[in-house]
């Protein structure tokens, strides 16, 4: 880095790394630890009202760090920091991690499978990491009807092209949807699928009816 300024990297988080992809991603600061401050928090893979995170420093910006966090401290709980450090200490938050890794790839594997299997015209993409799937359509699909009648049916997602930078080139991207799997409770899961997959079949041109 020719301006050597510090670089930010976040650890990985249950809901980024869910272990889907054949290994997770290593942490930046491995490779540059006087360069790259390591950021985690907990708010992702705990909860978010817990309102922790935590900082692995280069050792010059220990000390330009804690000056400035001081006027701060009152909004960190004492309580709450002991209770995650026996988490830690104890592997209960590893033990917590690799079991939300595992639900959450047997959800996105069944997602996978029921668009497969129901709507074999949606290929689910983007699906290496994190708790997100691009469904890209078929050819001529209008992403924006089919957006409307899922969020009609009660499925909550987006299309792709609400990602889409307003600068960017004009050339029409593939449709595509954008839907999350983490949300649903446990025991609607396998509803939403349904209605899923059963709104796509009645919505997209050439796609088979539910049977």
């Amino acid at each position: 880095m020719a301006s050597n300024l510090p670089t930010s990297g976040n650890g990985p988080q249950p809901n980024r790394s869910q272990g889907v992809g054949p290994t997770p991603v290593g942490a930046l600061q491995g490779l540059d630890p006087e360069r790259v401050v390591y950021l985690g928090t907990s708010s992702k893979a705990l909860a978010p009202a817990l309102r922790l995170a935590w900082m692995v420093l280069p050792d010059r910006l220990v000390d330009p760090v804690l000056a400035a966090k001081t006027p701060a401290e009152w909004t960190t709980g004492g309580l709450d920091q002991l209770t995650l450090a026996d988490f830690l200490e104890r592997g209960a938050y590893d033990r917590h991690v690799r079991a939300m890794r595992q639900r959450y790839r047997a959800r996105r594997d069944r997602l996978v499978e029921r668009l497969a299997e129901r709507v074999p015209g949606v290929r689910a993409t983007g699906i290496a990491a994190g708790l997100h799937a691009v469904l890209r359509l078929p050819p001529g699909s209008d992403e924006t009807a089919t957006e409307g009648a899922l969020r009609r049916a009660g499925i909550g997602l987006d299309t792709l092209s609400a990602y889409r930078h307003p600068a960017a080139p004009s050339a029409r991207p593939h449709p595509a949807l954008v839907v999350g799997y983490g949300t649903p409770a446990e025991h609607a899961y396998a509803a939403a699928l349904d209605t899923l997959c059963d709104t796509l079949a009645t919505s997209l041109p050439g796609a088979p009816r539910p049977t």
